[in-house]
């Protein structure tokens, strides 16, 4: 008898887990909409990809800072340290590395760290596309064959700006060059248009490159959470 209470109670406790795990489950398809040019981001930091597809970030209100949160530049600031606390879910204190950072939120737009800078995401769609740009600093010395105690100088300082373009695979966030070989890799979950696109000579792959990632965003629509439903 007393194994037969303890196995019912087992049961209805499964019973209660499934119904809520359906439960959350169906809530979150609900707050699913159809990604279009409307659609806000919430505001705050994305540690990392999951938060993003959740469209769940941590809020401003959660960060510790001195800055001013109403300051145009807040996440500029925020994220020029090398570091960032917060408040978790629990109340706990939590130290994050500002180079780990996957992104954050500003005025309904999402901007993605990459290249020691963060960079806001211009095309977003099943796959998307942004320019970034990266800065090199080069010293040339010289040296003075004349020059009897110091022979060397400090010669003269170059800085170089490249831009580079990505596309970001918004079902799995792998991001990739803008260039024909890391388009025909994200193109592959669509067969046909994948074997379309591999079919092109180079010359007009090179040349329709935007053209096949709008293709690809319309057969495969984006759907995203919004939390303001």
């Amino acid at each position: 008898m007393k194994n037969f209470i303890q196995k019912h109670i087992l049961f209805e406790l499964l019973l209660v887990f499934l119904s809520f795990a359906s439960a959350r489950a169906q809530n979150t398809a609900d707050s699913l909409v159809l990604y279009t040019n409307e659609f806000k981001f919430s505001e705050g930091l994305f540690p990392d990809f999951e938060s993003v597809k959740n469209n769940s970030p941590i809020p401003k209100g959660r960060i510790v800072t001195e800055f001013d949160y109403n300051d145009n530049y807040f996440f500029e600031n925020l994220t020029a340290q090398k570091s960032i606390s917060y408040f978790d879910n629990l109340g706990n204190s939590i130290r994050l590395q500002t180079r780990n950072l996957w992104g954050y939120g500003k005025n309904g737009s999402l901007y993605i760290n990459i290249d020691d800078g963060f960079y806001r995401i211009t095309l977003i769609g099943s796959i998307c596309h942004f320019i970034a740009y990266r800065t090199e600093v080069y010293r040339r010395s010289y040296y003075e064959p004349y020059a009897m105690s110091y022979p060397y100088y400090p010669g003269s300082t170059t800085t170089s700006t490249e831009m580079k373009q990505y596309l970001l695979d918004f079902n799995t966030g792998r991001i990739v060059l803008y260039d024909i070989a890391g388009l025909e890799v994200l193109l592959m979950p669509d067969a046909e248009l994948h074997d379309e696109f591999m079919q092109l000579s180079s010359r007009k792959k090179k040349q329709l490159k935007f053209v096949y990632i709008r293709k690809f965003n319309e057969r495969n629509p984006l759907y995203l959470v919004n939390n303001k439903l």
